[in-house]
């Protein structure tokens, strides 16, 4: 995490997340004979303005989850449930990159709006589970990530990053509590839910080490959760893992990258609170793709938040921080306040204030504030 090129390459996966926020209802386009086709989506913008050390923006930008739009197949074929799942992510920030033409002068990059697909998979569902083939979410921090009460709102912008000026998306609390469960090609198993249970393991196309890197055996992932749901209360809780070796014959280096996530949510009524974190070996600080550094990265990240809900309105505190080594001891952390007020079942309004802070980081020292206002529109 030593300069805001990591942020140009993670973007195109940051405009994958929502999944989890898909509790709109779809619009259901076919159902006849056992057979359906679906559509769901999400639009959103914000005005923010920032204020770091002094350098103040005002921007206009998407939130956290940028937008998409997502198309869904079932069949029923006897014992069977066959399904698909595509979904196409669009960033509505144009490039704001400035750079010299061939007269050395300065010219805009103009209209460059990123369109990504980040879930393209086919589902076998049967009463022994769910086999997955295909392009999702990674299952390290899946649940971490998914339960952020800031999903729907704007997040942590670090100006080191590059995620303050207009082409780029704010984190959430990527960096800040959890790394990002990058999209991959993966085969995962879901086993049904028993008593509560389910458990979730898989094999995904591993990450390079470097351009030079062997290996000779995917990437694992695992995750375990619990929930149980009675009149008066909700509990979820989950455990999850991760595993990949990586080497590297040229430099003559091998790296074996581990992680643990966890965490646990419980709801009484209209009070929500949520804690979780993580810790990992041989992994980015923010996230995992092309991104596996050595073994000597050491990370622990925590994200503590509480929600309470009272008519159309949400109010919800988060703080969380990520800190090891990656090069030199650092401390990056996010503490937020957001309002959340539902006008109706597909728009809502939101009001956010973010502090950023990082200390101790080969990025430098930086405090950023930022306000964020915005609407997000789903169906």
């Amino acid at each position: 995490m030593n300069n805001k090129k990591f942020t140009t390459r993670l973007l195109p996966a940051m405009i994958a997340l929502g999944m989890a926020a898909q509790a709109q209802a779809e619009i259901k386009l076919y159902d006849q004979e056992g057979t359906t086709f679906s559509t769901d989506g999400l639009i959103n913008a914000f005005y923010v303005h920032s204020d770091n050390d002094g350098r103040e923006q005002s921007r206009v930008k998407m939130g956290f989850l940028p937008n998409w739009i997502g198309f869904n197949f079932g069949k029923e074929t006897g014992d069977l449930k066959l399904g698909a799942r595509s979904s196409f992510w669009v960033s509505i920030n144009d490039s704001d990159v400035v750079r010299a033409n061939n007269q050395g002068r300065g010219e805009s990059l103009g209209t460059d709006t990123g369109i990504d697909v980040r879930q393209f998979y086919g589902t076998v569902d049967g009463d022994w589970g769910q086999v997955l083939i295909g392009k999702d979410f990674g299952l390290f921090n899946r649940t971490n990530i998914m339960s952020d009460e800031l999903l729907l709102g704007y997040g942590q912008t670090s100006d080191a990053l590059g995620l303050i000026d207009g082409g780029n998306v704010s984190f959430g609390n990527i960096g800040s509590g959890y790394t990002y469960p990058f999209p991959k090609a993966q085969i995962t198993y879901r086993s049904p839910t028993r008593n509560g249970l389910q458990l979730a393991v898989g094999i995904f196309d591993p990450s390079k080490s470097s351009a030079d890197s062997s290996e000779d055996a995917p990437r694992f992932e695992g995750e375990l959760t619990y929930t149980v749901n009675t009149d008066s209360l909700d509990f979820k809780a989950w455990l999850g893992g991760l595993y990949q070796s990586s080497d590297d014959p040229v430099a003559d280096t091998s790296v074996d990258s581990t992680g643990v996530s966890y965490g646990a949510n419980v709801k009484f009524g209209d009070l929500s609170l949520t804690a979780s974190g993580f810790q990992s070996e041989g992994i980015h600080p923010a996230a995992i793709d092309n991104f596996v550094a050595d073994e000597s990265v050491e990370l622990d990240g925590y994200l503590v938040q509480g929600s309470y809900s009272f008519g159309p309105n949400r109010v919800a505190l988060s703080y969380g921080e990520n800190e090891g080594d990656n090069g030199a001891d650092f401390t990056y952390e996010n503490t937020a306040v957001a309002w959340f007020y539902t006008v109706n079942s597909n728009l809502k309004l939101i009001a956010e204030y973010d502090q950023t802070e990082i200390s101790g980081s080969t990025l430098g020292t930086e405090k950023n504030d930022t306000m964020a206002f915005g609407a997000v529109l789903t169906w």
